[in-house]
């Protein structure tokens, strides 16, 4: 409420804590945190879970548990892609198809591959695996920059979400690319 009702305070959209920095794994689920995602969720804002697949589970126990909320996994939880390896990612994903109010964020994907030789090949099947749970009404297009300079410029960013969004619809490219962030965000 007070960053609401500060200079701006309108603009405010969502929150979020790097969750993956935390050492307890299901963080989340203590009852002081579930309490503030509550007070989140009733200021009517976005959280955004920035997550790691070993966080995946207690963030879908959260979004089960408060279904009145709006959720967004940041960065698709930030899956091996370096290794190629997409389980336990993919299965721990698999849980939030019926979520219809979690989206996750095309982000922060050229950062978990190798930084110097990544393809878009090496992200397609984790982009693919986001596509096949969420649908493209459900992602999110985000560049992570700055921090995607440590291996990829913002052009390359975007051009590497193009190319791997490249065989859905002009309608559903233009959700991935904004429409669905604006209306998960309440933007313009």
């Amino acid at each position: 409420a007070e960053l609401q009702s500060g200079p701006a305070g309108q603009l405010l959209v969502g929150l979020r804590h790097q969750v993956h920095d935390e050492p307890d794994p299901e963080w989340l689920l203590r009852p002081d945190v579930g309490r503030g995602l509550a007070a989140v969720a009733d200021a009517g804002l976005v959280y955004d879970f920035l997550v790691r697949p070993r966080e995946l589970a207690a963030a879908l126990a959260v979004a089960r548990r408060l279904a009145a909320g709006r959720f967004v996994i940041d960065h698709l939880a930030k899956p091996p892609i370096a290794s190629g390896a997409l389980e336990p990612w993919a299965g721990l994903l698999a849980g939030f198809e019926p979520l219809g109010h979690v989206a996750i964020k095309l982000s922060g994907l050229v950062t978990e591959a190798d930084w110097q030789a990544w393809t878009f090949a090496d992200l397609r099947p984790f982009v693919d695996q986001a596509l096949d749970v969420f649908g493209p009404e459900r992602l999110v297009f985000g560049s992570d920059w700055p921090v995607c300079l440590m291996a990829a410029s913002y052009g390359q960013v975007a051009d590497a979400a193009r190319a791997l969004i490249a065989g859905l619809s002009v309608t559903e490219r233009s959700a991935v690319l904004g429409g669905t962030a604006g209306r998960i965000y309440g933007l313009d």
